[in-house]
């Protein structure tokens, strides 16, 4: 194929990129941004399989492998287990950008100085997304050996493992020729990426998801310079200057700062905080029966999902009791805080999914102007998103963290199976408010529960 024509082609590609992460910002056109972007992609690579000199051995066996572990992951994953796919996904294409970029150094006979950068930068970066998205998949899936780990100078080794990956990429710019240069900036950016993670709680992991997808794209730029592929160039930029923005919009959700994820010092020591034992003395439970008699007194009601309703797959019986108490006349709105369940938007494409109003679905700042005005505030597995001592208590672990503001509504029903704390580890005391309700049971049945009782009067 003509080469003008191919470049044509990548920036009718490069274009179709745009417009679909342009669709990807609002979850009414999420699918067709989707979409488009898949067409972008499909055009970027039939053309570039159109290029002369290809091994169509390597490449049939490659989209054979690929697609059946594509098919095997898209059936098995489920819902709940989404974050962590992602995190492998993001691996995956870091560890990808650093083999291709190796491959080429091995084949090349002579590189120019500026391949040479990218090729060093492509190997620290991808070794870096490789090995700490390996571990954020750990945090996510609950392996006990990479649960806050932490030690004294973590940080001075994660600095001399950083000064360490840069030398050699200078080495491996004057002596192209030692191979075994590329092999050891690979090794000591899998030990950074190791460290940069593996002392950052579960809490934190969302923005660290946003973080390691950033990179991901950053090597799959550089990888474009190592082998001259325009599309691979954009399409790795797009993903790596998104990525940055969505870590900084995380940030800002949870009141923390970019230099601490860039460095992996986030989730560090916090003052004392009251033992669960403590905070949850004058907890009160309540019934099925007794929420819906709440509800059907009702005017207005806002419903705040988190990770316990992915757990429970509820969005559906939720979305019928939304449906309910609006042909009832009442006001239902839905709180969605950035960060609820494990990634950027868990909770709005569950309840996409469940066909919930995209107009009923309000973000922090706007529930959060209105909650004082809801008779009933549902949570619904939401904990730290929810947890007022990130708003009163300065010593705890998420001081300063946006919240939604549950615990102003007039009356609070929390639907949750027990008192265990979510990803920060630390007692809620929204559960022991005087306005709060706890109703102990799986997300799904107690929702299910509540609609029969509603029903029946």
């Amino acid at each position: 194929m003509n080469e003008a024509v191919r470049d044509l082609v990548y920036l009718v590609a490069a274009s179709l990129f745009i417009f679909g992460i342009k669709g990807l910002t609002h979850p009414r056109t999420a699918v067709r941004g989707n979409l488009i972007a898949a067409l972008g992609m499909l055009l970027a690579v039939v053309v570039t399989l159109a290029k002369q000199g290809l091994h169509w051995e390597l490449i049939a066996v490659g989209l054979v492998v690929g697609s059946i572990l594509g098919a095997v992951l898209a059936i098995w994953i489920q819902m709940t287990a989404m974050p962590q796919l992602v995190a492998l996904f993001n691996g995956f294409g870091g560890g990808a950008s650093a083999l291709v970029a190796g491959a080429y150094l091995l084949q090349a006979e002579e590189s120019a100085p500026d391949v040479l950068v990218a090729t060093a930068l492509s190997g620290l970066i991808g070794a870096v997304t490789f090995s700490g998205s390996m571990v954020a998949f750990g945090k996510l899936q609950g392996l006990r050996f990479v649960r806050d780990v932490r030690f004294a100078g973590q940080q001075f080794a994660n600095g001399v493992l950083l000064v360490g990956s840069l030398a050699l990429a200078w080495w491996l710019v004057q002596r192209p020729d030692l191979g075994w240069i590329y092999v050891l900036i690979v090794l000591l950016s899998l030990a950074l990426g190791v460290g940069l993670v593996i002392s950052i709680g579960g809490a934190d992991m969302p923005v660290v998801i946003a973080l390691l997808n950033s990179y991901s794209g950053l090597a799959a730029a550089a990888t474009g310079f190592v082998v001259h592929n325009n599309i691979l160039i954009i399409s790795g930029a797009l993903v790596g200057a998104s990525g940055v923005i969505l870590t900084r919009i995380m940030c800002v959700a949870m009141n923390r700062s970019l230099p601490n994820v860039l460095f992996g010092t986030m989730g560090g020591d916090a003052g004392a905080v009251a033992g669960a034992d403590e905070v949850y003395a004058t907890v009160k439970s309540t019934t099925p029966e007794e929420v819906a008699m709440l509800l059907e007194s009702a005017r207005y009601v806002v419903i705040v999902p988190g990770y316990g309703m992915a757990v429970a797959q509820a969005q559906h019986a939720v979305s019928d009791l939304a449906e309910l108490l609006t042909e009832q006349g009442i006001r239902v709105e839905f709180g969605i805080h950035p960060v609820a369940g494990r990634m950027p938007g868990h909770m709005n494409v569950l309840l996409a999914e469940a066909d919930i109003p995209y107009e009923v679905l309000k973000d922090l700042d706007e529930i959060n102007a209105t909650i004082e005005q809801a008779d009933v505030a549902i949570v619904l597995g939401a904990n730290d998103v929810v947890n007022p001592a990130a708003r009163d208590d300065p010593n705890s672990p998420i001081a300063g963290m946006p919240i939604i503001n549950v615990d102003k509504a007039k009356t609070v029903v929390v639907i949750k199976r027990s008192l265990a704390p979510g990803f920060a580890g630390i007692p809620n005391p929204l559960f022991a408010k005087e306005n709060t309700l706890m109703l102990f049971a799986d997300g799904r049945k107690a929702v299910m529960d509540i609609l029969t009782a509603l029903k029946e009067g």
